[in-house]
């Protein structure tokens, strides 16, 4: 699961408390503004899911005004042997995994996911922060 760690997070996944993860790879990107003003889209891998774009699980919307942080394809979390990494989809800024800068300027990269983990979508200054957590079913 997903959960936003600051209110620009929460912003950016539509007012949502946490997102499950019911699916691998499980890819999140930026809103391209297909989805109505205000509201994020989110297919957490359910069939009726309301995701509107095939390449993103999670579409997150970033405010206007600010710089972009968040790649249209930016991450994804796979699953593999009972582990679970982040991958950097070759994203502009990159992500921050507890600390760790993975990918930027369109190299990608990947790291493994621990329970408790940080994700920073974008560089330092970035205020898209999330909790991962492994949830029973997830592992």
């Amino acid at each position: 699961m997903l959960a936003p760690l600051t209110e620009e997070a929460r912003h950016a996944l539509g007012g949502a408390e946490e997102v499950p993860i019911a699916c691998f790879p499980f890819r999140v990107g930026r809103d391209t503004g297909r989805t109505r003003p205000g509201t994020a889209s989110i297919d957490a891998g359910d069939a009726g899911g309301s995701g509107t774009s095939p390449e993103n699980d999670v579409c997150l919307i970033e405010t206007s005004g600010h710089a972009r942080h968040v790649s249209s394809r930016h991450f994804a979390i796979e699953r593999e042997d009972g582990q679970f990494f982040l991958v950097d989809r070759g994203s502009a800024c990159g992500t921050i995994v507890s600390g760790r800068r993975i990918g930027g300027n369109r190299e990608g990269g990947r790291a493994q996911l621990r329970d408790g983990d940080e994700i920073i979508v974008g560089t330092s200054r970035s205020r898209y922060a999330f909790r991962f957590a492994v949830l029973h079913h997830e592992s």
